[in-house]
C-alpha cells in the first residue's frame, strides 16, 4: 500500500467512524482490507482505494469501516462495571424511578451484544422486584453486520466461555448445534439499532444509564470530545454514565464529572454527588452471581 493510499484510508476512517488509525497500524489495515478485497473480488488494495476515490460508494465505505472496526467484547467484560450496575446504579435508579416504573439503558458501541445481554441477565435476576416495570435496553453500533449477530444472540463455545458464569449459561441459553443462543426472554429485553456515535442522536429519548465502554480509546482527542458532547444530553439529569477502565472524561468533557466513590462512573457535573445503594432498596449483592463473574 502506498503512503498516499494509506493517508486516504486514514482520512476516510476518521471522517466516517472517528477511528484514529495511527501509522503503526498500517499492517493491520493491509491485513483486514486485504481480506475485504478477496471477499469482494477486488484485485488489491490499490484497486480498492481507486474504487473508493472514484465512486464514493457508500456500501463499500461501510464495508471498509466494518473491516477496520474492533469488535472485541465478551460477557460481563471487566466484571467491575456490572457489579457497579447491580449494587450502586440499579438501586439508585429503582428508587428514583419508582413513580414511572421505567428504566432505560443505552449500550453505545455494543458490538456483538454481550454487554447488553449481560445487563439483561442481571435485571432478570431481580424477578418479581421488577414486575410491572418497563425495561428498555438499547444497543447501538456503527456496523450493520455485527448488529445482525447481536440480534441473533448466537455465540460460539469460545465466546460463551469468555466471561459467562455457568449458572447463567444453563439458565439463559439454549444449545443450537455446536453454538449457544440467548433465550427469547432475554433477547426480547434488548433492541439493537445502527448508529454512528459521530452523528446526532436526537431520535433517542433520554436514558437513565449510558454505557460507552472501551470505544473512546480508539479516537483522537477532538473526536472523544465530540462523542461525549453528543452523548451527555441523552443522559437524564441524575443518571449514570459508565466508561471503560482505561477511559476518562478528564480534560475532555466539562459537563460530566467522575463519581468520587466509583471508578468508571460519571455524573452530570451539575448533579454530581456521591451515591451508594440504599439499605431500604431491598437490593443486596448476590454472592452467587458475583462469584461467577470474571473479566
Amino acid at each position: 500500500m502506498t503512503e498516499a493510499d494509506f493517508s486516504f484510508l486514514r482520512l476516510l476512517l476518521q471522517q466516517r467512524s472517528g477511528l484514529s488509525l495511527t501509522a503503526d497500524k498500517r499492517y493491520l489495515a493491509e491485513s483486514r482490507l486485504g481480506i475485504l478485497c478477496r471477499r469482494r473480488g477486488i484485485a488489491d488494495l490499490e484497486a480498492l482505494v481507486r474504487q473508493l476515490r472514484l465512486s464514493r460508494d457508500a456500501a463499500l465505505e461501510n464495508a471498509v469501516v466494518d473491516a477496520m472496526t474492533t469488535n472485541e467484547t465478551l460477557f460481563f467484560r471487566d466484571q467491575t462495571p456490572f457489579n457497579l450496575f447491580r449494587d450502586v446504579i440499579l438501586p439508585e435508579r429503582l428508587a428514583a424511578n419508582a413513580g414511572s416504573r421505567s428504566l432505560r439503558i443505552w449500550c453505545a458501541a455494543v458490538s456483538s451484544g454481550q454487554e447488553a445481554y449481560s445487563l439483561a441477565m442481571l435485571l432478570d435476576e431481580l424477578g418479581e422486584r421488577l414486575a410491572g416495570w418497563k425495561i428498555e435496553i438499547l444497543g447501538t453500533d456503527i456496523s450493520a453486520e455485527i448488529l445482525e449477530k447481536a440480534r441473533a444472540g448466537i455465540y460460539s463455545q469460545f465466546e460463551i466461555q469468555r466471561g459467562l458464569p455457568i449458572q447463567m449459561l444453563l439458565k439463559h441459553f439454549q444449545q443450537v448445534g455446536d453454538k449457544w443462543q440467548v433465550s427469547q426472554r432475554i433477547r426480547s429485553m434488548v433492541t439493537f439499532k445502527q448508529h454512528n456515535l459521530l452523528e446526532r442522536n436526537d431520535q433517542f429519548s433520554r436514558f437513565d444509564v449510558i454505557f460507552c465502554r472501551n470505544v473512546l480509546i480508539y479516537f483522537d482527542v477532538p473526536t472523544k470530545v465530540k462523542v461525549l458532547d453528543l452523548l451527555t444530553p441523552r443522559l437524564v439529569p441524575d443518571g449514570a454514565f459508565v466508561l471503560g477502565a482505561a477511559e476518562t472524561v478528564l480534560g475532555l468533557a466539562t459537563k460530566l464529572i467522575c463519581d468520587p466513590q466509583h471508578r468508571g462512573l460519571y455524573r452530570h457535573a451539575a448533579m454530581a454527588a456521591p451515591l451508594t445503594a440504599s439499605p431500604a432498596s431491598g437490593l443486596r449483592p448476590r454472592p452467587g452471581i458475583a462469584a461467577g463473574m470474571r473479566g
